[in-house]
């Protein structure tokens, strides 16, 4: 009788053990689409971005940038860095983190930790912008010392032109909601000063509009920032 109520308490705990098995096994799609739901997140944190495109909804972001905050009515041609930029300061050698961010309390800290996070992992890589700026005003992409082709008509020569100093932007970083946005564009000049700036966006509906802008540097008369 004992060998018996061993053997069937044997089968029970059998099993059992396959219901825990079947049970862990119909769980596992649900755990993988949950670990990979927040992979994203995950190498954003560590810095890595997904993808070294630049998105073509960013060149609103950009566009908006140049239009209330550098042209002129004389401006008549920009002069725009190919390559995103990965710093936030020229002379920069390590790199931006959440950290430094937060440390230095850009927008009295109100910047969201989702939105920052996402900056500074975009920002790990530079990207390579394309011609998809339409804020009106000519423009020629600049690599190092060298210009590109220039976007004007060669009936105009480029230095007969009012032109608007290199600027340079970093790739953009968003919340999870996609509702706000974080870019920084910097503007130097031939004579080694400029400034350089943080656009804080918010998006209602389809609309994105700056709420503040922060002044992360400025050189003047050969101070370094």
């Amino acid at each position: 009788m004992a060998h018996h109520f061993y053997f069937r308490h044997r089968s029970l705990s059998v099993a059992t053990s396959r219901g825990c098995n079947w049970k862990r096994l119909t769980m596992l799609p649900t755990i993988l689409m949950l670990m990979w739901l927040a992979m994203p997140g995950l190498l954003l944190a560590e810095g890595t971005p997904a993808s070294s495109a630049i998105p073509a909804e960013d060149y609103a972001l950009y566009d908006q940038t140049v239009e209330s905050i550098f042209l002129t009515s004389y401006t008549r041609l920009v002069m725009i860095e190919r390559m995103t930029v990965t710093r936030l300061f020229p002379d920069q050698t390590e790199p931006t983190t959440i950290g430094s961010v937060q440390d230095r309390n850009y927008f009295m800290g109100r910047l969201p930790p989702d939105l920052v996070r996402d900056f500074v992992g975009v920002n790990r890589e530079a990207g390579r912008l394309e011609g998809r700026f339409t804020f009106g005003v000519r423009y020629q992409f600049v690599t190092g010392q060298s210009l590109e082709e220039p976007e004007v008509s060669a009936a105009v020569p480029v230095q007969a032109l009012p032109v608007l100093e290199r600027l340079a932007f970093s790739r953009v970083g968003r919340t999870l909601r996609k509702d706000q946005a974080l870019v920084y564009v910097e503007q130097m000049r031939p004579d080694e000063t400029g400034a350089g700036f943080l656009i804080w966006f918010h998006r209602e509906g389809r609309e994105w509009t700056i709420v503040d802008t922060e002044v992360v540097w400025t050189i003047q008369g050969g101070q370094r920032p």
